[in-house]
């Protein structure tokens, strides 16, 4: 059973950055596909947004349109951490972020979830 922590998000202002990291438990790591999806306010569960995802080595990273360029993905399998750096955050970037887990790498469906961090982006 693997367990992810979400940390980093808060209220930032359009145009700044957050860093959001996500501590990994309960697994071997490096075993695992990490990704980055958002819930946006009066959003569904099953609307969730896919944001990024790296797979197990670091080797190949996966980005939503409306992130590219401005997120970027990382890991650390020492640690057990993925991160996600975001530049130049606007208001539609305000969400809860999750960290997901899989033995695939971009799964449809993820099997482990965090409890999510919310970023806010004010104009």
């Amino acid at each position: 059973q693997v367990r992810l922590v979400e940390s980093g998000g808060g209220l930032v202002q359009a145009g700044g950055s957050l860093r959001l990291s996500c501590a990994a438990s309960g697994g071997t790591f490096s075993r695992y596909g990490m990704g980055w999806f958002r819930q946006a306010p009066g959003k569904e569960r099953e609307e969730r947004e896919f944001v990024a995802a790296i797979s197990m080595s670091g080797g190949s990273t996966y980005y939503g349109d409306s992130v590219k360029g401005r997120f970027t993905i990382s890991r650390d399998n020492a640690k057990n951490m993925v991160y996600l750096q975001m530049n130049s955050l606007k208001p539609e970037d305000t969400a809860v972020y999750y960290c997901a887990a899989d033995l695939v790498v971009t799964p449809e469906k993820y099997d482990y979830w965090g409890q999510g961090t919310q970023v806010t982006v004010s104009s």
